[in-house]
C-alpha cells in the first residue's frame, strides 16, 4: 500500500501545480485591463482547467488516505 500513498502524492502535486497554474492564469487576466466580456471570457477558458486540477488533488488525497488506511 506503499506503493499507493505515493502515488497518491505524486497526483495531488500534480493538481496543485494545475490549481497555481490557473491562479496565475487569472492574475494574469484581471492584471491586463480587459473590459467585462473580454475578461469573463478568458476566466470561462480558465475554469476547466481549475476545476480538473481540483478534482485531480482529491483523487489524489483519496488515494492516499486509502493507501493510510490499508496499510
Amino acid at each position: 500500500m506503499e506503493m499507493l500513498v505515493w502515488a497518491g502524492a505524486i497526483v495531488t502535486v500534480a493538481g496543485m501545480i494545475g490549481i497555481i497554474c490557473s491562479v496565475v492564469l487569472v492574475t494574469k487576466a484581471r492584471r491586463s485591463g480587459l473590459e467585462d466580456a473580454e475578461l469573463r471570457a478568458r476566466l470561462a477558458k480558465i475554469l476547466p482547467i481549475n476545476l480538473g486540477a481540483l478534482f485531480l488533488s482529491m483523487i489524489g488525497l483519496m488515494m492516499v488516505v486509502v493507501g493510510i488506511l490499508l496499510g
